[in-house]
């Protein structure tokens, strides 16, 4: 057995939820299982010093029967992951005050010895363990300094010398054959920890990359989120193409590979959409950093954060689903590119095209139906915040209005794809004064279409239907909807503001013939 000390540099105490976790299975697996390990991304992140909250087990028994069983016992939920591998989740019930996502621990089952199961394992450090009982002496705080280097750390793949160097190595060399998820793991443990992939791994992803299309659409749908909602996406994006594996998970990608750009664009049309999601992080992050001039000058309010850090879909916050949407924006230019009768490079119709191919390839991942509608509808409306300016004039009322009315919970993430759209496309050159000019031009509309606290205005409604068709003597029917959006519209604009301002503009508009329309 290879045992070693944990990185006494690196190691952390035990977070105290995880600590008590630990002290309640211990007691539940006493009777049902002679051997349990701390595994995995758990005891990687504490021995790099990184807090993590949910636990790895793996147990020689059965983990399914096992984690029901402590389900059970500990007044948690018991979740299924993979009958044919037996491994199983229990959810845990939160602590008293505890708040955000309930903490979890995953059970796998090993045969053979913990050695064999970890040269089966992904990835060098997350190929470590250390006994159940060990790791509770280092969470009770009972390993001092002489104890701490007596812990057994089991580390056969070499894990710690892989953590100290920053580096992402394939415990063997067929670990993508027999899970090819692992091709994808790699780059986003890669963009998590800010290690490098070792160039033997690198070889093998790139040879083993087309075994991606027999990997699940959700486990796709998963890695690349996960990998989207780290910092420095584009990173990420561009080691993805370099190995091979980006035009495979999304091959309508690969169409704007080499297609030019009118001259105003830094970059062709691929890289202009690996490019995007990054500048949609420098405008949605870190924005205390004053030494970025170009984000010193966009809009910002400090109620976004919370808005970009709402979770919409499949476990992820509003921030990563805009940067997918980023990365697809233009998707749709290749096969729109055309040229007028004065030779001016033209992509007609991208923006609604655009939107359709998304639809399919957001399906295809199995992205929720939020999410998909949300991707869908920025993809759609991407350059109308330009479109909305009139010459040198900045919106009207009116145009606000019906943007924030057309877009709904996608209004504030569009302003700041096109924002993220235009700083890609200047790429490194960016115009002081042009970008300011677009940054006053968002501004605009989103103090047009949020009120002081950050959210879409509400009006409070002048007038409802009854008293409509009380007052101009209208018969029910659809007419009557169209001229309580009619007024609906003047009062955003600011245009009418009393209930004596609503129905003579309803009268005025029925004489018109509005309710024929």
């Amino acid at each position: 057995m290879t045992t070693r000390p944990p990185d006494e540099s690196r190691r952390v105490a035990f977070p105290g939820p995880a600590a008590a976790a630990l002290r309640q299975l211990r007691a539940v697996l006493a009777d049902s299982v002679a051997e349990a390990y701390v595994v995995g991304g758990f005891l990687r992140d504490l021995t790099l010093g990184i807090h993590a909250a949910d636990i790895d087990l793996a147990v020689n028994g059965d983990a399914v029967s096992i984690a029901r069983h402590a389900a059970n016992a500990l007044g948690g939920a018991f979740v299924l992951l993979h009958e044919e591998h037996a491994t199983a989740r229990v959810v845990l019930p939160r602590e008293t005050g505890e708040t955000g996502t309930r903490r979890t621990v995953d059970l796998a089952s090993f045969s053979g010895s913990i050695e064999e199961d970890l040269a089966r394992r992904d990835f060098t450090i997350d190929a470590m363990a250390l006994p159940l009982d060990d790791a509770l002496a280092w969470a009770d705080g009972a390993a001092s300094e002489r104890a701490a280097g007596d812990l057994r750390l089991l580390d056969p793949c070499g894990g710690l010398d892989d953590l100290r160097s920053g580096h992402i190595r394939a415990v063997s060399d067929d670990a993508f054959r027999r899970d090819p998820a692992r091709l994808l793991r790699a780059v986003r443990l890669a963009a998590r920890l800010g290690f490098a992939i070792d160039a033997g791994t690198q070889q093998s992803i790139r040879r083993d990359a087309r075994l991606l299309w027999d990997v699940a659409a959700e486990r796709q749908r998963d890695e690349l989120l996960r990998t989207l909602a780290e910092p420095g996406a584009t990173a990420s994006l561009r080691l993805m193409d370099d190995l091979g594996l980006l035009c495979l998970l999304i091959p309508e990608l690969e169409a704007g590979r080499g297609v030019e750009q009118p001259r105003e664009h830094y970059w062709d049309v691929f890289y202009h959409n690996l490019e995007t999601p990054s500048h949609l992080e420098r405008l949605t992050t870190d924005r205390g950093n004053a030494e970025d001039e170009v984000i010193a000058v966009s809009p910002w309010r400090p109620q976004l954060q919370a808005h970009f850090d709402e979770e919409v879909s499949d476990g992820h916050t509003r921030r990563t689903i805009v940067k997918l949407a980023c990365l697809l924006h233009d998707v749709a230019k290749p096969a729109t590119k055309s040229f007028d009768a004065t030779g001016r490079m033209r992509f007609f119709g991208h923006d609604t095209q655009g939107a359709d191919v998304c639809r399919g390839i957001l399906r295809r991942l199995r992205i929720s139906s939020r999410g998909v509608d949300l991707v869908e509808t920025m993809v759609r409306h991407h350059l109308r915040p330009t479109q909305m300016r009139q010459g040198v004039d900045l919106p009207t009322p009116r145009a606000v209005y019906r943007y924030f009315r057309d877009l709904g919970e996608a209004a504030v993430d569009t302003l700041y794809l096109n924002m993220a759209d235009y700083l890609s496309a200047k790429g490194p050159v960016v115009e002081s004064g042009d970008w300011e000019g677009h940054c006053r031009l968002i501004t605009h509309i989103l103090n047009g279409g949020l009120d002081q606290d950050g959210a879409p205005k509400a009006e409070t409604r002048l007038v409802d239907g009854h008293a409509l068709m009380e007052s101009l003597g209208l018969s029910p029917g659809p007419h009557v909807g169209r001229l309580l959006e009619a007024i609906a519209e003047a009062q955003g604009a600011g245009e009418i503001a009393t209930r004596e301002d609503a129905l003579e503009l309803a009268r005025r508009l029925a004489e018109a013939g509005l309710e024929a329309r």
